[in-house]
This record gives structure tokens, sequence and C-alpha cells, in this order.
């Protein structure tokens, strides 16, 4: 279940180095930019003296500066060349878009019948999202990984079967509920297994990034799948990952992605 990373921690996008939801080999159940745009200043019109009156001095003018907008982002935060084993497919949708359905895929129930209060909060969807794909919707990674939450083949297989649907990893919108509803697999998994239902995923559960708190290791299963997961917990109360677990959730403090 390793995945190569698209780190966010150098602002590359390496997406050679270990990102992508869940790999096969491990899994048991179941992984442009905007031009700047701000508004000219406006011209400072001086207005014609009288004739009695100085004219002041263009140094010792008091003129407030006119405000100027806040621009818009300028430079993509990930490096858009890719490896040789990945490629782009089809057409990417704007980064608002992927926004917006990665923020809808957090207001579904995904345990309706066992657990209709477990949610999936919607900034650890879109941290996933962007340490995985950067937003980018259309990225087919080396692992086999695809769209905003790189959502391996076999995962897209276990959460239809598991959940009797039919989503098509293929849609950025599907794509972002298949990643979603993954983390609340997870959620509901270890939440039941070692939390005594207690499907609390806050950050403040945590004690730190490594903690083996629920959230941190649903982030870990994401990464490196339920089985790994689960062994370096009941070996040692630890993460299998630790650091792709402290990148998440640097992004949940603060991200990049906050400027789209």
């Amino acid at each position: 279940m390793r995945k190569i990373d698209i780190a966010a921690v150098v602002t590359v996008l390496m997406v050679a180095a270990g990102c992508g939801l869940a790999g096969a080999d491990e899994r048991e159940q179941a992984a442009a930019p905007v031009a700047a745009s701000s508004e000219p200043a406006a011209e400072l019109t001086v207005e014609p003296a009288a004739e009695e009156t100085p004219e002041p001095s263009p140094s010792k003018s008091k003129a407030k500066p006119t405000e100027k907008a806040k621009p818009t982002p300028t430079e993509d935060p990930f490096n858009t060349q890719l490896p040789d084993c990945a490629e782009y497919v089809g057409k990417a949708v704007s980064r608002a878009k992927a926004k917006v359905a990665l923020n809808a895929a957090a207001t579904k129930v995904y345990w309706p019948g066992s657990a209709p209060k477990l949610r999936v909060p919607a900034d650890l969807i879109r941290s996933v999202a962007w340490h995985e794909s950067g937003w980018v919707s259309n990225i087919r990674n080396c692992d086999g990984g695809y769209g905003l939450m790189q959502v391996m083949p076999d995962t897209e297989d276990f959460v239809n079967q598991r959940f009797e649907k039919s989503y098509d990893a293929g849609d950025y919108r599907q794509n972002a509920i298949i990643g979603a509803n993954y983390l609340a697999w997870l959620t509901k998994y270890f939440g039941e297994n070692y939390f005594a239902k207690n499907y609390d995923l806050s950050a403040a559960k945590c004690k730190t990034d490594a903690s083996p708190c629920l959230l941190n290791l649903v982030i870990n299963g994401y990464n490196m799948g339920p089985g790994s997961t689960e062994e370096a917990y009941l070996a040692g109360k630890k993460l299998s990952n630790p650091d792709y677990v402290h990148l998440i959730r640097a992004n949940m403090r603060e991200c990049d992605c906050d400027r789209f």
C-alpha cells in the first residue's frame, strides 16, 4: 500500500516518490496558474493651485496611496512536469471546481445505518487531496493512482463493492467521494476496533502529529493501508508512516490550497 507522494513539503510535485491511495500489494481490506490580477492604482490627479497659493513640493505630498486589490495566486506551488511514468489524462478542472467537489464530499453521510454521525472533516479531505495531487484532477500516477485523491483502481473497486455504489474515479467529483468514503471506512474500522466506537476525528484528540490517535491512524491508513497501520499500532502504538501523517496534519493547520 505504499504510495507515491506528490509532496507539498518542498512544493514540488514528486509523483514518482511515493503518493497515491493505498496500493494493491499491501492492502488487506479493500487506496493555469491564475494570472495575477489586481486593480490598477487610481491615477492621482493634482488640481491646479490658485495663483496666490504656492504649489506644494512633490516631496512633501501626503496623498494617501490607493489600496490595491488582493492579488490572486501567481505561482503554482506544484511543479507540473511529471515523470515519464505519470501522465495527464484529459483536461483538468479548475482548482475552484476541485475545491467545491472536495467540500461536497465532506457533507455526505457514508455510514447512515451504523454510524450516521460519522463525518469526514472537509479540511482533512482537502489536505489529503492537496498533498496527493495539488488539486490537479487529471493526473494518473506511476502506481495507477488517479485524480484529486489519487484513487487506486483496487480502492475504487473496494469502495463500490463495500458500499454497493458505482463511483467512477475518472469523474473528479466522484473521485473526491471515493477518497472521502475510504477515509470514512478507515474511521469506522479503527474507531470501532480501538476507540470504543468513538469516531471523533478532532485534532484535539491527538497530542502530536505522531500520536496513535484516531485521526492520525486514519491518515496513516490512507497512505499505507489498514494492514500496515494496524500492525504498527498493535506492535507499539506507533504509526507506520509518521512523515506522511505529519505532512497532512501540517496542511490541515496551514495550506497553500487556502489561496484558492
